[in-house]
Parts: structure tokens; C-alpha cells; sequence
């Protein structure tokens, strides 16, 4: 009696298919955190760029500019750190209830943002009565026509501690930064689209290849 060659079968561990899912799989893992990064750093670029054009941009194509409330006077609206932006406007146009800046002295340099209460005409010329909202009392001299710098255009939190750190130099070398981080993230944004396209075109390669051998 002679005994039949019995046909073993090895159960071979997947091979090929098992390879393309995981490179599939490593591919798109990899490119997700690829494309989160980008996303990252591109929110943070927008950003830096938003607060360049809020304290500097604006402000510089109305004519107006951009300042730092330092005191509690115009609470709760405009808390310290508040950046606050202005702009000129006709004294005829301003009106009880507008947020003017005006100089506390005329000529002087120093100037506080507070709120008009009434407005009269002293020989021809307007001169507003001021208060801060926190304020309890009315400030005590009215505020002439050559005081006044502008009126809040508009107003920022805490973006003011920003705005005090780009006078100056310190503004021509934070808008040399923004300017060189976004030259940087768009050389930094080609190299990797032809690193991943390069990448896919390899790995599409790859399956076809694979696929091929079956």
C-alpha cells in the first residue's frame, strides 16, 4: 500500500496586501500631522499678521493711530491694556456720548481717552465737557477744539500691551519679522508641497508595483 503524498499548505502571514495597508496607513498618518502642522504655524502667521494690521495697518491708512489705555478711568469698556485706535474727525461732527483723545494740556504730548458729557459753543468755538465712565465726577476743564486728537474708531483687549512694545524701532523690527516670517512660510510651504507630492507619486509608485506582482 503505498501512502499518498499529503498536500500541506502554509498559512503564509499576509504579505502584500497587509505591506500596501500599512504603507497606506503610515502615508496618511504622516500627512495628516503634516497638514495639522501647517495649519498650526499658518493660524499663528494670520494672527501676527491680523494684530500687525489692527495696531500699525489701519490706523496708518485713516491717518489716526493707535494707543495703550493705561488707567482704570474708562472702565468697564476700556480696561488698562485695551488698545484703543482713533481717528481725526471734524469737531462738528462729534457728539455727546463719542469717546474723544484729546491732550490734558494743549500742546503737551500727554492726551487721556474719556467720554464727551456735553458740548457747547464758547464764542464760535466748540468745547466739550469730558468724563471717564469710572469716573465719579465730570473732568474738571472743558476740552477745546485744539486738544482733540480724534475719536475711538475702534478698540482691542490687551492687544495695547502689544502696541507698547512697537514704538519706535522696536515697530520697524517687528514688521521686518512678520515680513520675513511670511517669506519664510511660503518658501517653507513649497518645499513641502513637492516633498508630499514627490512622497505620493513614490508611494503610488509602490502600489502599482505590488499590485503588478500578484
Amino acid at each position: 500500500m503505498t501512502d499518498a503524498a499529503i498536500p500541506t499548505f502554509t498559512a503564509s502571514i499576509p504579505t502584500r496586501r497587509i505591506r500596501r495597508a500599512d504603507a497606506r496607513r503610515h502615508h496618511e498618518g504622516k500627512s495628516l500631522l503634516h497638514y495639522l502642522a501647517v495649519s498650526l504655524s499658518a493660524s499663528v502667521l494670520v494672527l501676527l499678521l491680523g494684530v500687525a494690521v489692527a495696531v500699525i495697518g489701519l490706523p496708518t491708512v485713516v491717518g489716526g493711530s493707535a494707543m495703550t489705555v493705561l488707567t482704570q478711568s474708562m472702565e468697564p469698556g476700556l480696561p488698562p491694556g485695551t488698545l484703543v485706535v482713533i481717528r481725526p474727525t471734524p469737531v462738528d461732527e462729534i457728539k455727546i456720548g463719542d469717546v474723544i483723545t484729546y491732550q490734558i494740556r494743549s500742546g503737551e504730548s500727554a492726551v487721556v481717552s474719556h467720554r464727551v458729557t456735553s458740548k457747547t459753543y464758547t464764542d464760535g468755538e466748540p468745547t466739550f465737557m469730558t468724563k471717564g465712565d469710572n469716573n465719579d465726577a465730570v473732568d474738571p476743564e472743558p476740552v477745546r477744539a485744539v486738544q482733540i486728537r480724534g475719536t475711538l474708531w475702534y478698540s482691542l483687549p490687551l492687544l495695547g500691551w502689544v502696541n507698547s512694545l512697537l514704538t519706535g524701532a522696536n515697530r520697524a523690527v517687528v514688521l521686518a519679522i512678520v515680513a520675513g516670517g511670511l517669506f519664510l512660510y511660503a518658501a517653507v510651504s513649497v518645499v513641502d508641497a513637492v516633498r508630499e507630492r514627490r512622497k505620493k507619486a513614490a508611494t503610488t509608485a509602490a502600489l502599482a508595483d505590488a499590485a503588478s506582482d500578484r
